[in-house]
C-alpha cells in the first residue's frame, strides 16, 4: 500500500512527534480504493529554524519515487513542535475537489 510506505518512509527520516498520513483519494473522482491524493501532516524537531519551503522540499524528496510514480496529489502540513502547539493539533482541513464528478 502507497499510504504504508509513505508512512515508513517519513517515520524513518524525520522521527516525527506527530505524523498522520491520510488517503484522501475518496475525495476524488478516482476509483474506489484508489491510492492517488494523500495529506501528510509531519510534526518534527527536525523542521526547527527551516523555512516552509524547505521543509516541503524535504518531505518531496523523501516521497520523490512515489511523487512521480503513483501520487497524483500530495498536500502537505509540516510543523515544528511548537507551531503544533499553537495550532492546537489541528492541520487544516483540505478543499474539496474541484474537478471530476465530485
Amino acid at each position: 500500500m502507497i499510504q504504508d510506505l509513505i508512512e515508513r518512509k517519513l517515520q524513518a527520516e524525520f522521527n516525527p512527534i506527530h505524523l498522520e498520513v491520510q488517503n484522501e483519494s475518496y475525495m476524488h473522482n478516482v476509483p474506489p480504493g484508489s491510492e492517488s491524493h494523500f495529506k501528510v501532516i509531519v510534526v518534527s524537531e527536525q523542521f526547527d529554524g527551516k523555512r516552509l519551503i524547505a521543509r516541503h522540499r524535504s518531505i518531496n524528496a523523501i516521497l520523490s519515487d512515489e511523487l512521480e510514480n503513483h501520487i497524483h496529489a500530495l498536500s502537505i502540513h509540516a510543523y515544528t513542535e511548537l507551531e503544533w502547539q499553537e495550532a492546537n493539533g489541528v492541520a487544516p482541513a483540505s478543499p474539496k475537489c474541484a474537478g471530476g464528478g465530485k
